[in-house]
């Protein structure tokens, strides 16, 4: 049963859509969550069972983020005028739609009111995209060329991929799939622009016939219909590149897969409210338990240059999307995004929330696994690689919104493409965490070795992947986890150890950007621990330890603060 806090919010976007495309809106940013009636001690009033076991599989406790926005501040907001168009919990915020100055005023007046930024300060409806339009920005203007009949590759697998057979081989998920790996019981959130007749397109026949597209929802218009005739068809071709299954014409990577469609994107213009549309997405995402968040958008610049972000926002905690984006993946959901199409423009960079340092940003290669010349590079503004792999964006096969099978480019297919075949890697092994994934994918990628800005750590092979995490798994005995505390740390911490007998331990202690920062080791007698003194000289941020030990295997996340 969809708990009451998600019912709420349905009742909350329900109200008129007109009223939202007509009055400016704003972001109402809240003190606290007093006098809440919902409490930690009870989530199932705002999380489904799927996503409290996705938690617990993932040994992450609920916290005040988790709590819904205190109801009673929602009620007052509404009551001075303003339309509620849906509550943030994460962000403790409330998106509001109204042009009248003396609703704000009151609402600033109300003593849980922090502050309101506006997000959405058009002056009127905006029905073309403007001028210089950089596809980083949002959806890529899109163009599909029909395949030809000699465009199908032959293919020795179980499954006849058709024109989708490339960007399947290419990641190795067609091993995976041979193995019976198909993405079953996995959610994915599908974060995107409309979804243009994907109740009607035959490719998608399978999903519609057994119940696999869960639901739909739209945060930028609440009570749209996100395939109806006035929505943008990216979505669907996004969406085709995993879910669409008709063998011998086109097979995605993920036919197996559960998918929630949800639309937070406007194709006619960008503001920022766009980010917290995406954030409302991510957490509605959060409440059903969707194990990944696949997102082809990204933001650096709007229509009114005033909220422009800067590359020195490339930071990872900067943009309202990527810090989204970083809670989203604290709750344990896999976020898989595109890197972004500004590779040959004056801004080459990745956007937001590419740009966030737990989310898997995607760049694109072409059919041969050569740099696609839009796929937009790293580094970050703070130094670390992005993308943190590449796959087949360029000539990507994708369905169309007529329905037929053909070709486009961007990393908005290269995404999907790598969300759906880390759903069938998930699936093989559902003990594993998201970061075990992420880690595992990249330390098994063609250019692990030597990471760039162009591919990161290269080309996944998601067969070698599963490969490393079935090894690391069977290799480390129950009783013979290490554990680094404490967690997080602002100094030297212990690595300890249950180990019993004699027993040589040595960690490479490497940072965000995949370089070896140092080694130590040493030998001992039965359980024990060592202090960790390297980490005393590196400053706040993440890093990651591989430690060996006869035969045991593992990689901690360490947090420095």
């Amino acid at each position: 049963m969809i708990p009451g806090k998600i019912l709420f919010i349905a009742a909350v976007m329900a109200i008129s859509t007109t009223l939202f495309a007509q009055q400016p809106k704003h972001v109402v940013f809240l003190k606290n969550k007093d006098n809440n009636p919902y409490s930690l001690d009870n989530p199932l009033a705002f999380l489904t069972q799927r996503a409290l076991d996705r938690r617990s599989k993932a040994g992450i406790p609920l916290d005040l983020k988790d709590l819904p926005v205190t109801p009673s501040y929602i009620s007052q907001i509404a009551s001075a005028g303003a339309a509620v168009v849906y509550p943030l919990k994460w962000f403790n915020a409330v998106v509001i739609s109204t042009g009248n100055p003396q609703v704000l005023a009151t609402i600033q007046s109300f003593p849980f009111v922090d502050h309101i930024d506006q997000v959405a300060p058009l002056d009127g409806p905006v029905t073309t995209r403007i001028p210089g339009y950089q596809a980083i920005n949002g959806v890529p203007p899109f163009t599909l060329e029909k395949a030809g009949p000699a465009t199908r590759p032959e293919q020795p697998g179980s499954i006849d991929y058709g024109l989708a057979y490339n960007q399947a081989h290419m990641i190795a998920v067609d091993g995976l799939h041979d193995m019976g790996y198909t993405g079953q019981g996995m959610m994915i959130a599908v974060l995107d622009d409309g979804f243009y007749h994907v109740d009607q397109i035959a490719a998608f026949d399978s999903l519609r016939l057994s119940g696999r597209i869960l639901g739909t929802r739209d945060f930028n218009d609440p009570g749209n219909n996100v395939y109806g005739d006035h929505m943008h068809y990216h979505g669907t071709s996004v969406l085709s590149t995993m879910g669409a299954n008709i063998p011998g014409t086109f097979v995605g990577t993920a036919p197996g897969a559960s998918y929630w469609l949800v639309r937070t994107e406007v194709f006619d213009y960008e503001a920022l409210i766009e980010e917290y549309n995406w954030a409302g997405g991510a957490e509605f995402a959060d409440s059903l338990g969707a194990d990944i968040i696949n997102s082809s958008l990204g933001y650096t610049t709007f229509n009114n240059p005033a909220y422009d972000h800067t590359y020195a926002d490339m930071n990872g905690h900067t943009t309202p999307v990527t810090r989204a984006a970083d809670i989203a993946t604290s709750r344990g959901i896999l976020v898989v995004n595109s890197a972004g199409n500004s590779g040959s423009s004056a801004w080459h960079y990745i956007g937001a929330p590419a740009d966030g340092d737990s989310v898997f940003s995607i760049g694109a290669v072409d059919a041969g696994g050569n740099y696609a010349y839009f796929s937009s590079t790293g580094p970050t503004s703070d130094g670390r690689i992005k993308p943190d792999v590449a796959t087949q964006g360029l000539g990507a096969a994708v369905i169309g919104p007529d329905g037929s099978a053909g070709f486009s480019n961007g990393t908005s297919f290269s995404s999907p493409i790598m969300a759906g075949a880390l759903a069938c890697l998930w699936q093989s092994g559902t003990g594993y965490s998201a970061e075990q994934l992420r880690m595992a994918v990249r330390y098994t990628a063609s250019k692990a070795s030597a990471p760039d800005s162009l591919y990161g750590w290269g080309i996944p092979d998601l067969m070698d992947a599963r490969t490393h995490l079935d090894v690391e798994e069977k290799s480390i005995p129950v009783a013979g986890r290490f554990l680094l505390c404490p967690q997080p740390f602002s100094s030297s911490p212990d690595l300890k150890w249950t180990v019993e007998g004699r027993i040589t331990v040595n960690v490479d202690i490497f940072n965000l950007t995949g370089s070896l920062l140092g080694s130590v080791s040493g030998t001992f007698h039965g359980p024990g621990q060592m202090r960790l003194e390297r980490l005393n000289i590196c400053p706040p941020g993440i890093y990651f330890l591989e430690i060996s030990a006869d035969g045991i295997r593992q990689v901690i996340r360490a947090v420095k603060i």
